[in-house]
């Protein structure tokens, strides 16, 4: 087995290869400015090597992002030309070992339906399957948000109030019922098996409200105005050339109202007047029929998926 250097990459020397390489990982283009930034906001979570032979070629790298005390995601990856040379299972003894250091008990690693060299490698090195996601695509251009009034219009006369993070001035009393109406919501989702997200409110608003993609005009709410309870949510944010739906929730007591629809629909108003894009990305779990149901009938088209695969240290 050929020998390598694990270092640490620099983002003036490193980052431009490293972006190519998430570029391919993820099938998205990423720049290397757009990485330096990303990393300089979240490097006191990620742990991070790249890999080069003695004469200082580039060989590949790993990634850590650490969710929370207990989980983390990683991406290792190995130049295509250079692979069974045993580089990949260097850098991933290094990955283990970085990961038991940090005493995180769960290791998650995203494959491409279609990477089955990928998958092989990770069930090789004990994982296991954890969630298989769909993602899903609509076109803002031919999209027609008009059928969805009269609902909006009913729950509104029910009694809900519709409005968002900004409206509610994104203080800390609302940033904490919208934590609870997602670690409830997150919670329902099938296939959770009863694991948080975050840890507490104050590793959600560190996470979400104080993220860089936060945008409080983009967390549509709907409140029972009779009750004051939060009743469903819709979070939505810019990326790039795209917005992205990143969650839906609605209130286990407040299902069968069509709630979801609603909020989705002001989620999607939001990105075409406000953030100005014409393409809305979203995923789901394949267990999240419900969801995916609702997507479909919104009109989004699924694209090729990834599985998320899980390793327990003991």
């Amino acid at each position: 087995m050929k020998t390598i250097i694990l270092r640490p990459a620099e983002s003036e020397t490193d980052f431009a290869q490293l972006a190519n390489w998430f570029s391919l990982l993820e099938d998205d283009p990423l720049s290397a400015q757009g990485l330096k930034e990303y990393y300089q906001k979240r490097k006191e979570i990620i742990t991070q090597r790249i890999a080069e032979n003695e004469k200082g070629k580039l060989l590949g790298f790993y990634w850590i992002y650490f969710n929370t005390a207990e989980s983390c995601n990683i991406d290792l990856f190995v130049e295509p030309k250079l692979r069974h040379q045993g580089f990949g299972k260097q850098l991933y003894k290094d990955v283990e070992n970085s990961v038991r250091i940090a005493q995180a008990k769960r290791m998650d690693v995203t494959i491409a339906d279609t990477d089955s060299e990928g998958r092989a490698f990770a069930e090789k090195h004990g994982y296991s399957e954890r969630w298989h996601f769909i993602p899903m695509k609509l076109s803002l251009d031919t999209f027609d948000d008009s059928p969805y009034d009269d609902i909006i219009a009913k729950l509104k006369n029910d009694g809900f109030q519709f409005t968002s993070m900004e409206e509610l001035g994104n203080t800390e009393k609302a940033q904490r019922h919208l934590y609870t109406l997602n670690d409830e919501t997150n919670l329902d989702v099938p296939g959770r098996n009863g694991e948080r997200t975050w840890s507490s409110f104050e590793d959600f608003q560190k996470r979400v409200c104080k993220a860089d993609w936060y945008k409080p005009g983009g967390q549509i709410v709907a409140i029972h105005t009779t009750t004051g309870n939060w009743a469903a949510m819709s979070a939505i944010s810019r990326f790039q050339d795209h917005a992205y739906n990143l969650h839906t929730g609605v209130n286990r007591h407040y299902r069968g109202h069509k709630l979801a629809q609603a909020v989705k629909i002001l989620a999607l108003r939001y990105a075409r007047d406000v953030l100005k894009v014409n393409i809305v990305n979203t995923d789901h779990n394949t267990m999240n029929h419900p969801m995916i149901a609702i997507d479909r009938k919104l009109g989004y088209t699924e694209l090729p998926g990834t599985f998320v695969m899980r390793k327990t240290i003991e």
